[in-house]
């Protein structure tokens, strides 16, 4: 694109859907891209306060970006949202989801009703469900994950959120790092759960840019980290502590049965706002 000095909304929405995606998700992302370069909202724009033409230019190639590669535009711009609050984000995080959110709230409903003051996250990325717990809660929440990369962005993005000594990170490949003494009151984990063989049918967006070890099992239903996980876990909670998992879609009944078979009790599915069994939760008793 050439040297743009006017902000055209509208153009930028045709170029995304010329490229193949909706009205909608263009004007979506369009928002979001101008609130991160330009720190201004649509009700801004609307009053008449227009960013500068070198932020301009920086709107128009992120356009250009996203519409070539189909790179997710969070990735382009370094940051996603997840409950209210901006998360930095890179490739070698996952985004965080909105479905994620339920299993979040569910967390810090249990956390509060049981007074709770320990939470371990598996598979912690951004760090996104570690923070929002220390954020709403008056729990400490250990997050883990193998990545040294994700590791990094879940660090700056505790310190971003003021959450130092309240949201803390390890590397840890699940409970390889976690010591014998160490015990928590809930576990919570959105582990990898797409089966390998699905890579060819995802979107664009996930296949090509999102890391696959947060995404992919080895074993055909995709419950790979739920039996790893469900397995050890009972040593690490204390009595009484909860289990918590996000589920992909037709898996939660197989978890419930993991955590059944491996003695929790109390297990719950939660539903999601699109009728998909999202969540689900077990009780070391």
């Amino acid at each position: 694109m050439n040297t743009i000095r006017e902000l055209k909304k509208s153009d930028l929405i045709k170029a995304y859907t010329t490229a193949g995606f909706s009205t909608e998700t263009a004007s979506a992302e369009i928002d979001f891209a101008i609130e991160i370069i330009c720190g201004l909202t649509p009700k801004d724009l609307i009053i008449g306060i227009m960013p500068s033409p070198k932020d301009i230019q920086k709107l128009y190639d992120v356009v250009q970006t996203r519409i070539s590669t189909r790179q997710p535009v969070a990735q382009i711009l370094g940051y996603s949202y997840f409950m209210g609050y901006k998360f930095e984000v890179s490739i070698n995080t996952l985004i965080p989801r909105p479905e994620t959110e339920l299993l979040v709230r569910k967390a810090v409903e249990i956390i509060k009703d049981n007074d709770f003051k320990q939470v371990l996250d598996i598979g912690t990325g951004t760090g996104c469900i570690a923070c929002m717990i220390a954020k709403n809660t008056g729990a400490q929440a250990l997050g883990v994950d193998i990545s040294n990369d994700a590791l990094k962005i879940a660090l700056n993005n505790a310190m971003h959120l003021d959450l130092m000594n309240r949201a803390l990170f390890r590397k840890s490949d699940l409970f390889s790092k976690i010591r014998k003494e160490e015990k928590f009151d809930l576990i919570v984990s959105n582990p990898p759960y797409i089966p390998l063989r699905e890579k060819p049918h995802l979107q664009t967006e996930v296949r090509e840019f999102e890391p696959e070890t947060a995404l992919f099992t080895s074993d055909e239903k995709g419950l790979e980290f739920y039996e790893k996980i469900t397995s050890r876990a009972r040593s690490f909670l204390n009595t009484g502590g909860y289990l918590l998992f996000e589920a992909g879609d037709k898996q939660a009944c197989d978890i419930k049965n993991i955590m059944t078979n491996y003695g929790f009790k109390r297990t719950e599915i939660l539903t999601d706002v699109s009728g998909i069994m999202r969540v689900v939760s077990g009780v070391a008793e």
